[in-house]
């Protein structure tokens, strides 16, 4: 949750910047399709897209920029695997190479400011999630001195905004819930939540290339920190009118459900997000679709429907004996409890011990050694 929390205060803006040089028109046609083609996790469609920017426009960093970024979203919808991770760095290092080769003949070409500010983000950001701390928090503190350069060369780019609102929000924010963050703040200027917000609404509306990701930021702190679920799902339903097929927009519009008990409607979006698994939509992984049984069980199980709950349930504890490899998630350790209770309904009762039994095993989650204990001597009634 850690990792989670620390590395937006690290992410920095899609920001698209032109030199007066060359066809920018044909550029910006090409890189907003290639953005919108990444949001539609149509991820080979955007390598193609990026390598005829690189190829057309060999000295503009906007391409192999954003050929990192794919390789981000690839990681981002499988985080668990980092396979991947020495290719994004290798990647984001080529774009901090470029923009200083860029910078050495010129310190105020905006263009190179963002796109070394970018990567340094993103680099920060990955580098978070992989519990790197100390690397993280020095390329977030660097990428931000370049944001704020950048706004002062050129402070009409209202794209630029998305970097400052995530700043000023998460910097206010984080520090209050998580004190354990405090002492990487010395580094940084202080923040303001509601300025942030604003910043990232004003982008959100009237940004050029970075209104997607600003309507994304607001989806996921309306729901993690303001947990004002309705707001949520208002980024969220138009993030899905553009991106319907996007695994993570979908999860925290459905989580958003959750969030408030409401599994009847939650279960509607995890039930697409499950078929969508089935189909091999891309992006739509055994992850996806692990977190959709699971709450496609909840729901029958709240309507007392143990048949096809058990059924659910099933293919996720499947799911998660399969992912689970770095230690036993909260998805296995419940599945685990709600089998036996299950299993129990259905008048199974040697194998609702069994798994009453393993739910001893595996490490407490709330109170689940504690109903297991109970379960054990007397079955689970509804």
């Amino acid at each position: 949750m850690k990792s989670k929390l620390f590395y937006i205060l690290l992410i920095f803006p899609f920001v698209v910047t032109y030199s007066q040089n060359y066809d920018w028109v044909k550029h910006d046609s090409l890189v907003k399709a290639g953005i919108n083609q990444i949001y539609s996790i149509e991820l080979d469609k955007a390598e193609k897209t990026f390598d005829k920017i690189v190829k057309e426009y060999p000295t503009h960093p906007s391409g192999k920029f954003f050929k990192a970024m794919i390789t981000w979203w690839r990681i981002l919808v499988n985080l668990d695997d980092e396979s991947m991770d020495e290719k994004f760095y290798d990647q984001l290092e080529e774009v901090i190479e470029m923009c200083d080769d860029i910078l050495d003949k010129n310190e105020n070409n905006v263009d190179a400011m963002f796109f070394k500010g970018g990567a340094l983000g993103f680099r920060g950001q990955l580098l978070a999630i992989r519990e790197s701390w100390v690397k993280a928090a020095l390329d977030g503190k660097e990428g931000l001195d370049l944001i704020f350069r950048s706004y002062k060369v050129n402070p009409k780019n209202i794209d630029v905004q998305l970097g400052f609102g995530i700043y000023h929000y998460y910097a206010d924010v984080i520090p209050k819930k998580f004190p354990a963050v405090k002492p990487f703040m010395v580094f940084f200027p202080k923040g303001d939540k509601e300025r942030g917000i604003k910043e990232l609404e004003n982008v959100a509306w009237n940004g050029r290339y970075t209104r997607i990701e600003a309507r994304s930021f607001l989806q996921k702190l309306t729901f993690q920190f303001e947990e004002q679920m309705e707001e949520s799902r208002k980024w969220g339903k138009i993030l899905l009118n553009d991106f319907p097929d996007n695994p993570v927009f979908q999860r925290y519009y459905g989580l958003s459900f959750v969030k408030e008990n409401n599994y009847s409607d939650a279960s509607k979006i995890f039930r697409d997000i499950y078929n969508k698994c089935k189909r091999g939509l891309p992006g739509y992984n055994k992850r996806f679709e692990r977190e959709a049984t699971y709450y496609i069980g909840n729901d029958f199980l709240i309507k007392n429907i143990a048949d096809s709950s058990a059924f659910y349930f099933s293919k996720s504890e499947k799911l998660s004996r399969e992912l689970d490899k770095n230690g036993e998630s909260g998805f296995l350790i419940n599945t685990v409890l709600f089998l036996g209770m299950l299993n129990d309904l259905l008048g199974n009762r040697e194998t609702a011990k069994k798994y009453y039994n393993e739910t001893l095993r595996l490490k407490e989650r709330n109170n689940s050694h504690q109903l297991a204990k109970r379960y054990l001597i007397e079955p689970y009634r509804k």
